[in-house]
């Protein structure tokens, strides 16, 4: 698999690496200190907005759950939220970037919506409310005959 060792090459190696001429680029630009200031501050402000969207998405999947839903794109969506949150706290300002697009709610579901389609995963929603979907469900009796 040289297209797997390709793309772990450029992920776990390459970008550090542009992260950390950025940082230096940055650094002599506006100083060391402000640097290091700047990337504290977007770590903590998006730790806080990644908790907030994180409690209304838990808020969003209980409303779901209390209405017998499977909060499956919830689910899914607090992963990306998990995820987000660690590039957020990892010094650098792609990374930054990358999880502050991906705390625009529309945006980060769209994707999920868009990565869902292309695995397959994703089936259409039923039509109607429950009640109209209970009549697909056809209850009967069986007997095994060995």
């Amino acid at each position: 698999m040289p297209f797997a060792g390709l793309v772990f090459l450029l992920v776990f190696v390459g970008a550090p690496l542009i992260e950390l001429y950025l940082l230096i680029e940055v650094g002599s630009e506006i100083g060391a200190i402000p640097t290091i200031g700047l990337s504290l501050f977007t770590a903590a402000l998006g730790g806080w907005l990644v908790r907030m969207q994180g409690l209304g998405v838990l808020f969003r999947a209980q409303s779901q759950l209390g209405q017998r839903e499977v909060p499956a794109l919830e689910l899914v969506e607090g992963a990306v939220l998990l995820l987000v949150g660690f590039a957020l706290l990892l010094p650098g300002f792609i990374t930054d970037a990358i999880g502050f697009l991906l705390l625009i709610p529309p945006l980060r579901r769209g994707l999920i919506l868009r990565w869902l389609r292309s695995r397959g995963s994703l089936q259409p929603a039923p039509e109607g409310p429950a009640e109209r979907r209970a009549d697909h469900i056809i209850e009967g009796d069986f007997r095994r005959e060995d």
